[in-house]
């Protein structure tokens, strides 16, 4: 009897035993469902978080057939307006679509930028823009200047230049200066009119070396010319090119060139910033746009204006006319121009020049 109590006893111990593993895996698996559950937010949340499928971006539809006019702000038949011609052809050719020039004159270029100024900026109106675009509104004739554009490109420079006649005694830039410097106001230096870039020129060479000139106004650089070939001046501010054929028949010396780089005309001499006196001015010649035009647009002129001022046919008109190419891209010219203006608009004023 014994025997058989005791036995019952454990059978009925396995029993609870038995329920109570069961009862501890039915508890654990709740929480792995709970788990799995829990994660698949966020596998929901990566499926949310894909790209959606992406919209092809618009295309601007530009020039399309549409005529587009360059302005000049100066004469027909000038160097300014040789160059435009010859880039409107180019430009026609990589933009596929009709360009036309058309000049319109007054207040020293003034009055056709502000036509330009004044446009729809869409793309179909573009400036030549000259330096002068930095000078005119220190100068007075307008408030204009060129941070109301948006340059395409540039394409020439043409440096201004120190010239004396070969019989002076000034045989270098150096002699030239020490002089002016011990005999303030002696040497009279014609330019091709009060304001031009090439007064500006003679002028920036007093500022940045403490010497004084006499600064003798002509109508356009000829006169000036004449007037050093005829020994009325002692020195004339106006490029190499419009003293070339002086220097080759040996009544001219060039004593400096202000630009950039060397000019071709005179490859000879050197540059002012090669003599360590810091002086850069030259005219140059680049096309813009009014600036609030889009800047899908600025972009589509900016590459067929590369190409238009790269071709052979624009390259030697510039070399004829004894200009520099001088390609720049719309967004570094902009940053010269910038420069150039706080520069002019620093320097006029100190000049007396300005136009009441």
């Amino acid at each position: 009897m014994k025997f058989k109590k005791i036995a019952a006893l454990l059978l009925a111990a396995l029993m609870v035993m038995g329920l109570a593993a069961c009862g501890g895996t039915t508890t654990s698996q709740p929480a792995a469902k709970s788990s799995t559950t829990e994660s698949a937010p966020a596998q929901s949340s990566t499926a949310e978080s894909a790209p959606a499928e992406s919209t092809p971006a618009t295309t601007v539809d530009f020039p399309g057939k549409k005529q587009i006019t360059i302005v000049v702000p100066y004469a027909a038949g000038g160097a300014s307006d040789t160059t435009a011609r010859i880039f409107a052809s180019e430009l026609e050719k990589a933009i596929g679509t009709s360009v036309v020039v058309t000049n319109i004159t007054g207040a020293s270029g003034a009055v056709g930028l502000e036509n330009v100024r004044s446009s729809k900026p869409d793309g179909y109106t573009i400036a030549y823009m000259p330096v002068e675009s930095t000078m005119l509104r220190a100068l007075g004739f307008t408030d204009l200047s060129s941070e109301d554009f948006r340059f395409i490109g540039r394409a020439m420079t043409i440096p201004a230049a120190i010239t004396v006649r070969a019989d002076s005694p000034w045989q270098t830039f150096e002699e030239f200066l020490a002089y002016a410097k011990e005999n303030p106001g002696a040497i009279q230096v014609g330019n091709s009119g009060t304001g031009s870039i090439w007064h500006i020129a003679a002028a920036s060479v007093e500022q940045e070396c403490d010497v004084k000139f006499t600064h003798v106004p002509f109508d356009g650089a000829a006169p000036a010319v004449a007037a050093l070939l005829g020994g009325n001046i002692q020195a004339v501010a106006v490029s190499p090119a419009e003293v070339k054929n002086n220097v080759d028949s040996g009544d001219f010396r060039v004593l400096v060139v202000l630009g950039e780089n060397r000019s071709s005309v005179v490859p000879d001499v050197q540059t002012a910033n090669e003599m360590g006196i810091n002086v850069t001015i030259q005219g140059w010649g680049g096309f813009a746009v009014p600036k609030d035009t889009p800047d899908e647009v600025v972009a589509i002129l900016e590459d067929a204006a590369k190409t238009a001022i790269g071709s052979d046919e624009l390259k030697k008109v510039l070399a004829e006319r004894g200009f520099e190419y001088a390609y720049l891209s719309g967004s570094e010219m902009d940053a010269k121009a910038s420069a150039e203006l706080k520069y002019f608009e620093e320097l006029i004023p100190k000049l007396g020049i300005v136009n009441n």
